[in-house]
């Protein structure tokens, strides 16, 4: 006689709710009241990430279980294990590259970013943030260097210390799922508390609702903005990385490349040295800016070798 299959019970009716954290081995599942709870993924192969949302059911008044992850819009990911990527940060609408006159800004970490995000159709806007500090003079070589830019992505110039810019900032915040990138030191946190001046307490609060203490390790936190629209806050540069990308992914991610591509003689141009290269034509005319297909050619040194 067969046996019947194991039907596993149902604790309570699955809920819809927004991972809002991750801790270790769980994930903070905020439900649509507002409540958080601390819940661990059903299926191990599907792995949640923050923003992500999904169909949870309660264990109690603090636990859960995460059923399913629904369908994402976006996702950015960061290097696993084996030479895999794990999922890092889901349904990001816009990343804000934020860039500052201390330390010294590096666009070729700036470029690296756009062309992930290029690749995962997320919205990219350049924030110049301590533009207090900035000369005359200096800001004329920043608007120099950031030329070519200018065309491709809203540039928008800062200050947590006076306040310029901040208005405009916080309007392209509503409404949407923001992540700030940009190298240690350019005042990601200065910026964070800005917008959010009672950033202490709900970090108290997210923990004390998880029972885990405030300086637990997580690899990123979404906060929900006082004007409308949420902010994610990741440590790290990780999740920008070029592990996914390919040669033809990398040509593609710079936006500038794009009306060129298709005149290249040869459909695996990579744009380096290969006969009949519309893009090195475009360069060579000063339709392409120099400076940034440099870096292209940079980034392409970086690219795993099977690309």
């Amino acid at each position: 006689m067969t046996r019947a299959p194991k039907i596993r019970p149902r604790m309570n009716p699955p809920r819809t709710g927004r991972v809002v954290a991750h801790f270790g081995k769980k994930w903070a599942v905020e439900e649509e009241a507002g409540r958080i709870y601390l819940c661990h993924p059903l299926r191990r192969s599907q792995e949640p990430c923050v923003g992500d949302r999904v169909h949870w059911e309660a264990a109690d008044a603090q636990h859960g279980r995460i059923l399913e992850v629904l369908p994402r819009d976006t996702l950015l990911t960061r290097p696993g294990r084996g030479g895999k990527t794990r999922p890092a940060a889901a349904n990001v609408s816009q990343v804000l590259v934020v860039l500052a006159p201390e330390p010294p800004y590096d666009l070729l970490l700036v470029d690296q970013y756009l062309v992930v995000n290029e690749n995962r159709g997320i919205d990219t806007r350049l924030l110049f943030n301590k533009s207090d500090l900035l000369t005359k003079a200096s800001r004329r070589g920043v608007d120099a260097n950031l030329a070519p830019y200018r065309d491709l992505y809203p540039l928008l110039f800062i200050s947590a210390e006076t306040g310029e810019g901040m208005e405009t900032l916080k309007a392209t915040l509503k409404d949407k799922i923001s992540m700030l990138a940009g190298q240690s030191g350019v005042g990601k946190s200065s910026l964070l508390k800005n917008l959010l001046p009672d950033l202490d307490v709900r970090i108290g609060g997210l923990s004390d609702g998880t029972r885990r203490g405030r300086h637990t390790t997580t690899s990123a936190m979404l906060f929900h903005l006082p004007g409308g629209g949420d902010l994610i806050d990741t440590p790290g540069v990780a999740i920008f990385g070029l592990a996914d990308i390919d040669s033809r992914q990398l040509a593609e991610g710079y936006k500038e490349f794009r009306p060129f591509i298709s005149y290249c003689r040869f459909n695996d141009c990579r744009h380096v040295d290969d006969l009949g290269c519309a893009v090195r034509e475009g360069v060579e005319k000063g339709e392409i800016s120099r400076a940034r297909y440099r870096r292209y050619l940079k980034l392409l040194e970086k690219l795993p070798r099977i690309s």
